[in-house]
């Protein structure tokens, strides 16, 4: 198994593309942190890990409260000695067209993504950089998404803030052995993706019908799509992938 002793730290991994990655990284050995604001969601993701011979925690954060995730991670290093892998995948997306996009918006639709990500990812660089050792992937999009052509002013603002930390953060953890990407989802079926459609009166069939116009491969993605490039990135076979952006969507 590619990530036998590993230890990875998945962040919104309750549900959607968070828990394709945590059961992913189960599946090829890897010991799973499920982190995620919603506790019931984290158990639910971790009783199906450890009922396939699994091994996973749930722990409750929310990830834009400093606090709350140096005191995860280092709970995570007391119990498992070492942190080898983080996957920043907390984010959320409500397109608003920027002539109604308030102020509290806008720091929403930056919070969770950017500030998420910088927390996890201060609080755990210490850990790799101790050991020489780490895989950090973060979660963003294609800027603009797909979706929605108008109101993705914060989202695609977050998106490409996404790009220049990833990038940012590969120059400065490199000398570590540390190897940082981003992954850049798009046209995958996942709740985020059906509430969205949903805000715009559309059925998931209309935004299959929308998928296949666009997409070369002609389907929309799914989560394991997306958790399959993840776990190559945190694998040994990628260790020279590093500050890259990559999409998943089916197409360039």
């Amino acid at each position: 198994m590619r990530l036998e002793n590993k230890v990875a730290v998945v962040t919104g991994a309750g549900r959607g593309i968070g828990r394709a990655i945590a059961m992913r990284l189960a599946e090829e050995g890897a010991r799973v942190v499920v982190s995620d604001i919603e506790a019931s969601f984290a158990a639910s993701v971790v009783l199906r890990i450890t009922e396939a011979g699994g091994d996973a925690v749930p722990m409750a954060v929310n990830v834009t409260d400093g606090d709350q995730v140096e005191i995860m991670f280092e709970e995570v290093a007391d119990r498992f000695g070492e942190i080898h892998i983080l996957v920043n995948n907390a984010g959320s997306r409500k397109d608003v067209p920027l002539h109604n996009l308030t102020e509290d918006q806008w720091d929403q639709a930056m919070v969770i993504q950017t500030k998420g990500s910088f927390n996890c990812t201060r609080a755990v660089q210490k850990y790799m950089v101790r050991q020489n050792y780490g895989k950090i992937v973060n979660l963003s999009a294609p800027v603009p998404a797909s979706l929605g052509e108008h109101g993705q002013t914060g989202y695609a603002t977050a998106s490409s803030a996404m790009w220049g930390f990833t990038r940012a953060l590969a120059l400065e953890l490199g000398r570590h052995n540390t190897n940082v990407n981003c992954v850049a989802p798009d046209f995958v079926d996942t709740m985020m993706t059906r509430e969205l459609a949903k805000r715009k009166g559309l059925y998931l069939s209309d935004v299959e019908k929308f998928a296949i116009a666009q997409v070369p491969l002609r389907r929309m993605g799914t989560p394991d799509d997306v958790a399959n490039v993840v776990l190559f990135l945190v694998s040994d076979e990628a260790s020279f992938v590093s500050g890259q952006v990559i999409y998943v969507k089916g197409g360039p």
